[in-house]
């Protein structure tokens, strides 16, 4: 495999004819088997875009892998999620062993979800929109039950095909997205470490922001421009947000910003226009609403609480 190449699969069907393994007994579903593939992984870098949604669960032993400027390595269970249409990029360091991976790799056509619930429910996981460095790393207990989960499905679509296989088959998917809500929330916990120090360098991002006067000029930072420059995900800064403060990234930077109004109301003479200004805000009613709903004051009645 080439450096630097791009794969866009559009069908199933398509992407395991590109892996050398039969036709899909489901063309809308399948389940692979990491060993069966049969290219080994070699050194290099490559990019790998689905038009139906993927759920892996990998591992390869002595290997490590980098995504954008982080490295993950395989060695234990990691389990990730795509989209259709995101692009998963991936490169393999020089010396890695060239080996097949283990695991299994779910692949669903959005046709197959159309008409139930999960067709809509299913953009409710935000992990779908995670990068692949943000991946679920599981323990060898929470890997044996997603795979039993796994190999219901596969299971349910060899059998003979009924009116209640495409249900059968729903609800196996929908527990086990269930699962890996409740194993990334414990993920949150159990990486402390890793993420207090993302909370320290989103404060001092955030505090550089708001003392640099950009503020008045770009107004509030977007979740997008606070998540690159963390080098996450915008969902996965959401997520860790909401796991560890009970709150979503806008609501953390509404509170952020309240706090300085109210900094700023209390100790200078500013009018309110001119705070609302400094706090890009382009409208005196937008800023006074926001004040209002955080506090149950108007900026007014805050300011005059002081005197």
């Amino acid at each position: 495999m080439n450096n630097n190449q791009i794969f866009h699969f559009r069908t199933i069907t398509e992407y395991l004819r590109a892996a050398g393994l039969p036709k899909p007994a489901h063309p809308l579903i399948s389940l692979v088997h990491m060993d069966d593939l049969n290219r080994p992984l070699a050194e290099g870098s490559f990019s790998l875009i689905y038009d139906f949604y993927s759920i892996s669960m990998k591992r390869v032993k002595n290997a490590k892998f980098k995504y954008g400027q982080q490295a993950s390595d395989f060695d234990e269970g990691v389990l990730f999620f795509m989209s259709p249409g995101q692009v998963f990029g991936l490169e393999i360091e020089k010396g890695s062993i060239r080996q097949r991976p283990e695991g299994w790799m779910i692949l669903i056509h959005p046709n197959f979800l159309w008409n139930t619930p999960l067709a809509k429910n299913i953009k409710q996981y935000e992990f779908f929109n995670y990068s692949v460095n943000e991946a679920l790393y599981l323990s060898d207990k929470e890997e044996v039950m997603l795979t039993t989960i796994a190999q219901n499905v596969e299971q349910e679509y060899h059998a003979n095909i009924d009116r209640f296989s495409q249900s059968v088959i729903i609800a196996q998917l929908e527990l086990l997205l269930t699962y890996s809500e409740r194993f990334y929330q414990r993920q949150f916990i159990t990486r402390k470490i890793a993420n207090h120090e993302i909370l320290i360098k989103m404060e001092d991002l955030l505090i550089n922001y708001f003392t640099s006067g950009e503020l008045s000029q770009k107004g509030l930072p977007t979740v997008t421009y606070i998540a690159d420059n963390l080098n996450i995900s915008p969902g996965y800064l959401s997520g860790l947000l909401k796991s560890l403060t009970g709150q979503n990234t806008q609501q953390h930077l509404h509170n952020k910003l309240i706090e300085l109004a109210k900094v700023k109301l209390s100790t200078t003479n500013l009018s309110v226009s001119e705070i609302a200004y400094d706090l890009g805000f382009e409208h005196l009613q937008s800023f006074s609403k926001l004040f209002k709903t955080k506090t149950n004051f108007s900026p007014m009645e805050f300011r005059h609480s002081f005197n």
